[in-house]
């Protein structure tokens, strides 16, 4: 462009000198200037013609070229947009950020797993979150989660956290005359969750990979919560295979923010270790819709379960060297809302768990192994205390099975729900009968000021309150958060066939009851503190720490963050 606007002046000169030549030789000096100057005027004005032209040419020449540097660093996967046929978005500015939508959420907690939800679920909360944009990358908090995805939300990785610390002791709980005394703290602290949930998603397809840092009853030991593969394509439907925890239960489909109290009754967290709880290798799926929820798995070995350096460890059920046939099992959960208003929430539904084949391991006879099974549980302070509740070694267990209806109300700000289960033991060798056992809970809930608790339909369960923005702890503004009072009665029954003739189907694991109070204030959706009070009674067991009979007193507190 420069090149043509010299090439023109040049010629411009040398055609008005040219026809300069004739008048030399016939006008006098004087016409000669006039004619000269009026020609040199002409040739200048159509120059500074050309000049305007030529910089209005470089302007939109610019102005093109910075309208796709700027499309470019803003959208850099536009040509893959179009390759899969998706619609390409406007151009955005260099570094941008969309306000989230007045009240899209209602500042529950966020989950202690990764939340595995489709594409197009994920697309609603992205847009309902505030969001910068920086180039073509998009970060944001769907849900209260760190999240960074592509432009067109195609890619996405995000970050979580649950983060539990639990303190606090016993009182009263001493050994009568001939117990051991058991590690039952005056007081002491455990980190009893630090899982950090990492989520890798391109569209449909979800990777879901949390270790745990707190994954145990006692400080001090890693583990894997989680680290499975997720499609999510099929209408409010997850398809997940790898190490997981099946839903089963509607106190294990929970996420642990969301607790009533500290932990889990007792039946719930005996029935879900049966072939479930976490960390369980599994295959299956779960559907849920406005009324109705369903979940079956297929499930095998707990992770770490046939690591000999983990022989003695009390998670997941410890470790083994001399399994040589993994357990195989199945859940089943259905659930659903026969009733559902504004004031009023029903739910009803049943669980069922199996673990068809026990996990056979060998002993002082390389070439035979034998299969058991056993059955315990702390007083529901799961901070390195000893059980006092607790079967022993169950021989010749050829199968185990569970299972129980779940039923759950909620009125206004009140939530009371329980569950029922019976536990069965079938035993192979001659002369064995089948061992059986039960439990059962009811807990209660009323949310004092907050968002009270609602029914979840991912989880086919009730969720914690929430604290919506406007309305988080802040005194100067007699804003206070969510606060509720809890509690819960719990009992379960590990005694079977006492009075037989045969003492190898004597089982006399005692019954342990817990009565526990407390409560939970949430300042906003990513914190809550809890407190609980606890009394447990347990009739005699053949436990070291328990031949007598046991009463005893608990305090704890939880601080507790998630994101």
């Amino acid at each position: 462009m420069v090149f043509s606007f010299r090439r023109t002046t040049a010629l411009l000169a040398t055609t008005t000198l040219v026809s300069l030549l004739p008048l030399c030789g016939h006008a006098r000096a004087a016409d000669q200037m006039q004619i000269m100057e009026r020609q040199i005027q002409a040739m200048q004005a159509q120059l500074s013609t050309m000049k305007k032209e030529h910089a209005e040419e470089v302007k939109r020449a610019r102005a093109v070229l910075g309208r796709q540097r700027e499309e470019a660093e803003n959208n850099p996967y536009a040509q893959r947009g179009r390759y899969i046929g998706q619609p390409r978005p406007a151009a955005q500015p260099l570094i941008s950020v969309r306000p989230a939508k007045a009240g899209a959420d209602d500042g529950r907690p966020p989950s202690d797993r990764a939340d595995v939800s489709s594409w197009s679920d994920f697309q609603r909360a992205t847009a309902q979150d505030e969001e910068v944009t920086v180039g073509g990358i998009k970060v944001g908090f769907p849900g209260g989660r760190p999240t960074i995805q592509s432009s067109d939300g195609a890619y996405a990785l995000s970050i979580g956290l649950a983060y539990h610390e639990d303190f606090g002791g016993f009182f009263n709980s001493g050994p009568r005359a001939g117990e051991s005394r058991g590690a039952f703290n005056g007081f002491t602290s455990n980190q009893r969750r630090l899982r950090i949930p990492f989520m890798f998603r391109y569209k449909n397809w979800v990777a879901a990979v949390t270790p745990d840092f707190g994954a145990n009853h006692n400080d001090g030991y890693v583990g894997l919560y989680e680290g499975n593969l997720n499609y999510t394509g099929l209408h409010n439907t997850v398809l997940t295979v790898g190490y997981f925890q099946p839903r089963v239960t509607e106190e294990d489909s929970e996420s642990s923010n969301d607790f009533f109290t500290l932990e889990r009754p007792s039946i719930t967290d005996m029935v879900r270790n049966i072939a479930a709880g976490d960390a369980r290798f599994s295959v299956g799926g779960l559907h849920y819709e406005k009324r109705w929820w369903v979940a079956g798995y297929f499930t095998g070995q707990e992770w770490g379960h046939r690591n000999a350096s983990d022989m003695s460890s009390t998670y997941y059920g410890g470790g083994s060297g001399s399994t040589v046939d993994s357990q195989t099992g199945a859940t089943l959960r259905v659930a659903g809302r026969p009733v559902v208003t504004k004031d009023v929430d029903l739910h009803v539904g049943a669980s069922a768990i199996s673990a068809f084949k026990v996990a056979c391991n060998t002993g002082s006879d390389p070439n035979h192994c034998t299969r058991s099974t056993s059955f315990g549980q702390r007083p529901e302070f799961d901070i390195g205390e000893a059980n006092l509740a607790a079967t022993g070694t169950i021989r010749n267990a050829s199968q185990v099975w569970a299972a129980g209806p779940e039923l759950g109300l909620r009125w206004r700000r009140l939530i009371v729900k329980g569950e029922y289960y019976h536990v069965g033991v079938q035993r192979s060798a001659p002369g064995l009968k089948s061992a059986s056992f039960q439990g059962w809970y009811g807990s209660a809930a009323y949310t004092l000021f907050g968002n009270p608790r609602m029914y979840n339909i991912k989880e086919g369960a009730f969720g914690a309150p929430g604290v919506k923005a406007s309305e988080e702890f802040n005194p100067a503004l007699n804003q206070w958060g969510a606060l509720e009072v809890v509690g819960h009665y719990s009992v379960i029954d590990l005694n079977s066939n006492l009075n037989d003739a045969n003492s190898k189907n004597v089982i006399r694991g005692g019954q342990q009851t817990v009565w526990t109070g407390g409560l939970n204030w949430y300042p906003n959706r990513h914190f809550r503190l809890m407190l609980d009070y606890s009394h447990f009674i347990v009739s005699r067991s053949n436990q070291a720490t328990n031949t007598a009979g046991r009463t005893g007193n608990s305090i704890a507190a939880r601080i507790q963050a998630a994101f």
